[in-house]
């Protein structure tokens, strides 16, 4: 699997957990209780992938599902078809152009996909340190700093615009950093179970650590 595609995997796990309490500390405050009211989510994002020098190197686009406890798909639609569906214990990773799926349990997924984060299945306070980041516009930030060396990532940043999810960003150890906007965001909308059950397409080769 390529860096550029590895980094996008890297991009999915990353909120539905209980964050420690902090005195005074608003923005995680408020990020708490988005997550504690949120059981499931649908939103459209846009991915964009920024090299070491600041040039942005690839954009795509796609949807976002999500619900409590466990579960969350990432459909990318442009420039690329990719997937990454989280149910019962597992991530299955698609990309139909190299018709390749690859499957990880989802308590080893930490180091290549922040979406985990988002199933409620990883505690946040164990394995990051939590700060709030200020404001910049209408979006309060949330800096996620990995307790653990053994991460391809620096930093994730959470972005809450208006008690909803808005932004995220994250910086990788090899000096990229990739940016998602969310927008059309759905909070607790009813979501079909079918989305969280991938199927193997025919003719894929399936790789499983």
């Amino acid at each position: 699997m390529s860096q550029q595609k590895r980094l996008g995997f890297t991009l999915f796990l990353l909120f539905f957990s209980y964050l420690p309490a902090q005195a005074d500390d608003k923005p995680v405050q408020q990020l708490k209780a988005f997550l504690a009211s949120s059981r499931s989510l649908s939103a459209d994002f846009k991915q964009v992938l920024i090299d070491e020098q600041g040039r942005p190197v690839r954009t795509s686009f796609g949807v976002f599902y999500l619900q409590r406890p466990g579960k969350f798909r990432w459909d990318y639609q442009k420039p690329f078809a990719q997937q990454i569906v989280a149910d019962k214990g597992k991530v299955w990773f698609y990309d139909k152009d190299l018709e390749q799926v690859t499957v990880k349990k989802l308590d080893e997924s930490l180091g290549s996909t922040p979406a985990l984060l988002l199933s409620g299945e990883v505690s946040l306070d164990d394995n990051f340190t939590i700060e709030g980041q200020g404001k910049e516009g209408d979006m309060q930030w949330i800096k996620l700093s990995p307790k653990s060396a053994e991460t391809t990532f620096k930093y994730i940043l959470i972005g809450l615009d208006k008690d909803s999810l808005g932004g995220m960003e994250l910086s990788d150890n090899f000096g990229q950093l990739t940016r998602i906007y969310f927008s059309n965001v759905l909070i607790n909308p009813p979501i079909k179970q079918t989305l969280f059950q991938f199927e193997v397409p025919k003719g894929a080769d399936v790789f499983e650590e």
